[in-house]
């Protein structure tokens, strides 16, 4: 005989009760993750191979923030609360933390950063001071880990673009940065003749070496310029993808695909796009 699934009537009603809040939610993953009667994929996943789900789903946040959809970023929202869950879940059986641990410790965080609030600090403070004593927090919990390098705990995780920025920013603050902008966009003609210089002449590791520095270099002029460079090259994309389109529907037009033209068709009816776009 097969075996069929085990019962659980105790949270039966919880996980059906669509006003269980979050409750509910824990229940769900709960029973996706039991040994016996959950779902076979979901009992087979760990923190390694969960992670880029929750890294794809921090983006589609931002992706429906930029849209300004905003029931798809609820949906998305739900999407990343489920990461959470999901991580906390696997700790619990591991033994390491548990969704309220996860809560309580940034309730905890939260109040502590936030004296000014939650605290007997005066509220009379200018962005710019806040911002100071959050860093000045921060630097005291990386204190309190043993992180004693000023690049320390610089989550090697993010997208790349963002944590250059913020290691940037972690040596700046302690001087280690050009104090005039001309100065980078002179690195950065530097970097860009490297990058030339070495695809005449290098092998390709390390073309892509350099590669990495004129990035990183851009990186560091998007600091400076005080732009964030993830949402400026998403800004970038969507632009591209909305001019080719118009290229794809004008050679529709036309009876014909991208496949059936050819570079200067489609970089006349590139620059078309570009003149309608202006007006």
């Amino acid at each position: 005989m097969p075996d069929t699934p085990a019962r659980h009537d105790d949270d039966d009603a919880l996980i059906h009760d669509r006003d269980g809040g979050l409750a509910r939610l824990r229940a769900i993953m709960a029973r996706l993750r039991d040994p016996k009667a959950g779902c076979p994929w979901d009992i087979e996943q760990d923190f390694a191979s969960i992670a880029p789900y929750t890294i794809e789903e921090a983006h589609e946040v931002a992706d429906a923030i930029e849209r300004a959809d905003w029931p798809a970023l609820e949906g998305e929202l739900g999407d990343l609360l489920l990461q959470v869950v999901y991580h906390s879940r696997m700790a619990e059986e591991a033994g390491l933390f548990d969704l309220d641990s996860v809560i309580g410790a940034i309730s905890d965080k939260m109040i502590a950063r936030h004296p000014h609030v939650f605290g007997s600090e005066s509220r009379d403070k200018t962005a710019a001071q806040q911002t100071a004593d959050w860093e000045a927090a921060k630097a005291a919990e990386r204190a309190a880990r043993a992180e004693a390098g000023v690049l320390d705990g610089v989550a090697l995780g993010l997208p790349a673009l963002t944590r250059a920025v913020k290691l940037q920013n972690r040596a700046a603050r302690v001087g280690f940065d050009w104090p005039q902008t001309a100065q980078v966009l002179d690195k950065l003609a530097e970097e860009a003749a490297e990058l030339v210089e070495a695809h005449d002449r290098l092998p390709p590791e390390k073309v892509a070496e350099e590669m990495g520095d004129l990035l990183f270099v851009l990186a560091n002029l998007a600091r400076h310029l005080k732009v964030d460079p993830e949402a400026a090259l998403r800004g970038a994309n969507a632009k591209f993808t909305r001019r080719f389109g118009a290229i794809e529907a004008a050679l529709a037009a036309r009876g014909k695909r991208p496949a059936d033209s050819d570079l200067a068709e489609m970089d006349a009816l590139w620059d078309a796009a570009k003149a309608a776009e202006r007006g």
